[in-house]
């Protein structure tokens, strides 16, 4: 069976039954191709809309009614409500931004956050909430475990890590801030019951703060330590904390190593283990070993991250790390810290990682903030979530970026696993995919160009960037493509686009973008949107694949096995519950594209089951 591009003079809405649906599917259309398609399309009453690549840019999106003035969009119930997620981790409300802590203790992984139960919004004062989990999927609310009760946090129990030492003891770092005058310094605490596996109750030590800030530093420049690792050579632990440099007009990112024997007396290692100019503040900041390892001829290289606080976005570099001259050399100065390779291009920021004895893995977790405004925030009662926890490891094909993928435990939570591999899209057509629900998906696909298309596309295609060239709306040689989700029925409306777009470079090579368009995601003009996403690195014979974690209002996408992420909030006012859909669409000019695999798993929501006891309460 094949169809045919038509221009959007002849778009036509969805047909209203599946008898006209059926009707359509069997006009002659040449172009798509689908094995068993008609035995599908009269079981589930799929539709196959094909319009031109103008039609995504839409005319209705700039049409917000009543939202002009100061009251901003009116959302109603049933819209603020649809944005709360199934299976991604919120609390019942209130404020939480950076994950804190995540550790592995006596079965269970717990996860403490920032965490302001006062409002909807960061504010001074700000506690450890904290949950726990025997799956990362499944969180249990649990009492919040510390608050700013001393002189020396009285303004807030910033962020923090926990340490597992060779015991198994654990120790929590933190940073406190003082109240008057504001000064961030490093604490401890320890848990008060080290037999609680649930470590409700923890005990700040009396000898906090434990380590101020350096001279030349300034007070409110200093926080957020990682996790200390052993360093053999002279018996000691060491950490990480970031800080930055404004001294005699400059404005880099800096990073201070520093040790201890005990956690109470700490000693700065001389020197800057690493400096980046323009950079700014470096907070949250991570330094982690990948690659190498018993198993491994490869060599160990060195994950440096922080958080940018000009801009708000998490940054990571690989490097080597040499201890004994206390320096961290990136490989590639275009790549170094601030200036090259992201954790995610989207909304994602406070990230941190921990160590999983349980199944020898590196996880990491971030928090994904609203992009709606404040008084929407007010309405709903709550704002932000945290990511889906993501396994890091260094991708051994190229030996130049991470791999961030979801972990596996997140696969118990699919149903209803709808397989439509074998696809084919003319230039220029949609394709809509019959589904039960779109809101909550686990998406699985893998694109392939025709090859002799490819092959006659001589001309450079040589300025395409996610973020400045138009979007899923742009027409390429060679792209767009890709999926349509949160996607309203006549597709004049909302929809948020995850494509890829491949181009020519003069030298004759393809490069291909990865992108997350959410310019189209809602009606509402007090929201954000913005197209975000990278070039991604595919290597000879690799197919362009994608998964993508659709749950209500945040769409977590990734990109060659993890290569590439983004995360997008989105903030719909008609492609919500029923009246979503998801589909294919090919925006090239000048290739048609085969879905050589497409597997659509409907997720349950990760709804904690208050009957499971998991550890008597006291």
């Amino acid at each position: 069976m094949e169809s045919r591009a038509i221009p959007s003079a002849a778009y036509a809405p969805l047909l209203p039954s599946a008898a006209d649906d059926v009707a359509l599917a069997k006009q002659d259309r040449p172009g798509v191709g689908w094995r068993g398609f008609l035995t599908v399309l009269a079981a589930s009453g799929v539709v196959v809309l094909l319009v031109a690549a103008s039609l995504l840019a839409g005319s209705r999106m700039g049409q917000a009614g009543d939202e002009d003035g100061a009251g901003g969009f009116p959302w109603s119930n049933e819209m603020l409500q649809w944005q709360r997620a199934g299976f991604h981790y919120q609390p019942e409300g209130h404020f939480m931004s950076d994950p804190d802590g995540p550790v592995y203790y006596r079965g269970y992984y717990h996860l403490f956050f920032q965490y302001n139960r006062r409002g909807v919004a960061w504010d001074d004062y700000i506690e450890w909430g904290h949950v726990v989990s025997q799956d990362l999927v499944h969180w249990r609310p649990l009492p919040v475990a510390m608050r700013p009760d001393h002189w020396y946090d009285m303004k807030g129990v910033l962020s923090g890590t926990i340490t597992v030492l060779h015991n198994g003891t654990l120790v929590l770092l933190y940073t406190g801030v003082t109240e008057d005058p504001m000064a961030e310094s490093q604490c401890i605490a320890v848990p008060t019951d080290p037999n609680d596996p649930l470590l409700r109750h923890w005990t700040k030590h009396p000898a906090n703060p434990v380590l101020a800030h350096p001279q030349g530093v300034q007070g409110m420049d200093f926080r957020d330590p990682t996790s200390a690792w052993w360093d053999k050579s002279d018996a000691t632990w060491r950490i990480l904390i970031g800080s930055k440099d404004d001294a005699n007009g400059s404005h880099a990112g800096i990073a201070f190593i520093f040790k201890t024997k005990d956690f109470l007396s700490f000693e700065r290692v001389p020197g800057i283990v690493h400096r980046v100019e323009g950079t700014g503040m470096w907070e949250c900041i991570d330094f982690y070993p990948v690659g190498g390892g018993h198993n491994s001829s490869s060599e160990e290289l060195y994950v440096i991250k922080a958080s940018m606080d000009d801009e708000r976005h998490d940054y990571y570099s690989l490097g080597r790390y040499d201890a004994a001259a206390n320096t961290w050399t990136p490989l590639d100065a275009e790549l170094d810290l601030g200036i090259g390779l992201r954790y995610d291009w989207g909304k994602l920021y406070a990230s941190t990682t921990f160590y999983d004895p349980l199944k020898q893995r590196r996880i990491m977790l971030g928090y994904v903030g609203e992009t709606d405004s404040a008084r929407a925030d007010v309405a709903k009662g709550w704002a932000s979530l945290q990511s889906i926890p993501r396994t890091v490891t260094l991708d051994e094909k190229t030996r130049t970026n991470l791999l961030l993928w979801p972990v596996e435990e997140v696969e118990a939570l699919r149903y209803n696993s709808t397989d439509l591999s074998g696809i084919t899209i003319d230039n220029g057509s949609v394709f809509h995919l019959p589904l039960h629900q779109a809101t909550q998906l686990d998406i699985e696909a893998s694109f392939r160009l025709d090859a002799s298309d490819v092959a006659a596309i001589n001309e450079a295609d040589v300025g395409y960037n996610c973020s400045s060239s138009g979007g899923a709306a742009a027409c390429g040689a060679l792209g767009p493509f890709g999926l349509l989700v949160h996607a309203a029925g006549d597709l004049r409306g909302e929809q948020t686009a995850v494509y890829f777009y491949v181009s020519r470079a003069l030298d004759g090579t393809l490069r291909t973008s990865f992108c997350n368009d959410e310019t189209r995601s809602s009606r509402a003009r007090d929201v954000t949107k913005r197209v975000v996403g990278s070039t991604v690195p595919v290597l000879d014979g690799e197919a362009l694949s994608m998964r993508v974690l659709v749950d209500h209002s945040i769409v977590q996408s990734f990109a060659m096995g993890g290569r590439v992420t983004a995360t997008s909030r989105v903030y719909p006012t008609e492609a919500i519950y029923a009246r979503a859909g998801v589909y294919l669409f090919n925006n090239a000019t000048g290739a048609s594209v085969t879905v050589e695999r497409l597997i659509v798993h409907e997720m349950a929501s990760a709804v904690y089951d208050e009957t499971v006891v998991m550890v008597e309460d006291s």
